[in-house]
């Protein structure tokens, strides 16, 4: 079990105080949250600032979320752009830009600031075997001990997940390098009596099949592979139909996957993510959903029918039995909160 010496990190004396401390918090790992649960629980996700902003826009994103006393809160990552800049000489040059970086930090910032579990993501793409293993040696420093792997998407204007030259290609092998390294093994072949690191591990599930995968079947396949290979929970991406979910959870326990399967949650809040969301994420909408949508004169009346279809979806998914209701925030909290808020 770790534990965390809180200090203010926000640099802004008087400015989103921690509260008083008198002992060590006893931060835990999810599988142990979801072991000592009596209910259904609570957790949210967050994007990492803007590049130039302050780790107050996060807590004032979640300050409105806390007193539903959430388990924990991820924090996703996000890989490098390439991006083409004119120079001097009116010739363009081709640069990376990492737009939100931070996600480590913010881990540590959010623990420190809410006494709370913070869950970095970790990502395949545009990072090396080894600047993630010093990613993982760090957050083992801080006391993070969970973590989500993902392969993560292509850049944006790249149609084509091309994984760093010297970085894994897909998330088993991402995967793969935690659970060495939770076994002493690192990298270096020679180095001896490494210090085992204890990361409870996290992976995606797709209720409506991975957009690359040929059939459920096979999607679920690899989906075991990932828990058989040491995998301790499953978080899934974004569904607006809850059937979809029970089928996948049905499916994966058919296949003897035990690990606890989390549903990821998003509010609808706007007309244009009719067809950015089915395009970008390759979800479905329900007709039942759109046809309401589709009678909407304004985003405020689509945020209105979005919010009442996340409450109806929670309420389900709670009555079914899930061990954690996961919300992805990104930019709505008001809107997670008036559902969480409808449930508890």
């Amino acid at each position: 079990m770790s534990y965390f010496c809180p200090r203010n990190f926000s640099g802004n004396k008087g400015l989103h105080q921690p509260a008083p401390f008198h002992k060590a918090y006893n931060f835990m790992k999810v599988t142990e949250h979801i072991a000592r649960a009596k209910d259904t629980l609570i957790s949210f996700e967050i994007l990492p600032p803007l590049k130039g902003k302050s780790i107050e826009s996060i807590y004032d994103h979640l300050d409105p979320l806390m007193e539903f006393k959430p388990s924990f809160i991820n924090v996703t990552y996000h890989r490098s752009e390439h991006m083409f800049k004119k120079k001097a000489d009116g010739a363009f040059e081709k640069v990376e830009i990492r737009k939100r970086p931070g996600t480590v930090g913010i881990c540590a910032a959010i623990m420190n600031h809410y006494n709370i579990d913070a869950v970095p993501h970790l990502i395949c793409g545009g990072f090396s075997r080894e600047e993630t293993e010093n990613a993982l040696i760090d957050l083992n420093f801080l006391g993070i001990d969970n973590v989500l792997v993902l392969r993560g998407d292509a850049p944006k204007n790249e149609t084509f997940f091309e994984p760093d030259p010297h970085g894994h290609s897909y998330a088993i092998e991402l995967l793969d390098q935690v659970v060495h390294m939770n076994n002493g093994v690192y990298l270096e072949d020679d180095l001896q009596s490494g210090v085992k690191t204890s990361f409870c591990i996290g992976v995606a599930g797709y209720p409506e099949k991975h957009f690359e995968a040929p059939n459920m079947q096979t999607d679920i396949s690899h989906l075991k592979r990932k828990v058989e290979n040491g995998a301790d929970y499953i978080v899934t991406q974004m569904f607006f139909d809850n059937q979809k979910f029970f089928d996948f959870v049905n499916k994966c326990r058919e296949m003897g996957i035990t690990v606890p399967i989390i549903p990821g949650l998003k509010p609808l809040t706007s007309k244009k993510q009719m067809t950015i969301l089915p395009r970008i994420f390759h979800v479905d909408i329900p007709s039942d959903l759109s046809s309401e949508i589709v009678k909407c004169k304004t985003d405020k009346d689509v945020e209105l029918v979005g919010t009442e279809w996340l409450i109806a979806q929670s309420k389900e998914l709670k009555a079914f039995g899930v061990p954690v209701l996961h919300y992805y925030t990104l930019g709505k909290p008001k809107v997670v909160r008036q559902a969480v808020e409808a449930i508890m």
